[in-house]
């Protein structure tokens, strides 16, 4: 087929459509799960979403483990800053480092896992829960 110029995107001729989902939407997503998790202990992602957001959760814990103010500051890089209980001012960092990585400190990894669900029934994706071990 031949070249039919460019659409929506400024670059080369023959593109036919912008890429709707680009790294900082990955990386806004990304950070938005992990404080989820945080909050609730568990969250429904698609699997491919999940493998990242273990990762990154466990390397949270990792932080949360060591405790220190420069640790506390590398994790409120990627924690979103939102208040969970309105009396107590708690936010998803405190609950971090206050309870989850005091709660992990004789474990030496695998703070996450994922069970498989059944696939989305809107495209078919495959979901999995991912929620902190016990």
């Amino acid at each position: 087929m031949a070249t039919q110029g460019r659409k929506n995107v400024h670059g080369k001729a023959g593109v036919r459509f912008k890429a709707p989902y680009n790294t900082s939407k990955r990386k806004s997503e990304l950070r938005n799960l992990v404080t989820e998790l945080i909050v609730h202990g568990r969250v429904s992602v698609t699997s491919g979403m999940g493998q990242d957001l273990k990762s990154l959760a466990d390397r949270l814990v990792t932080y949360a483990k060591v405790g220190d103010l420069h640790h506390r500051r590398l994790a409120a890089s990627v924690v979103r800053p939102i208040v969970i209980d309105e009396k107590t001012g708690l936010t998803p960092l405190d609950k971090l480092f206050d309870e989850i990585g005091p709660g992990y400190k004789a474990r030496q990894g695998g703070y996450t896992r994922s069970l498989k669900l059944t696939n989305r029934q809107g495209d078919n994706a495959p979901m999995v829960i991912v929620e902190f071990v016990k």
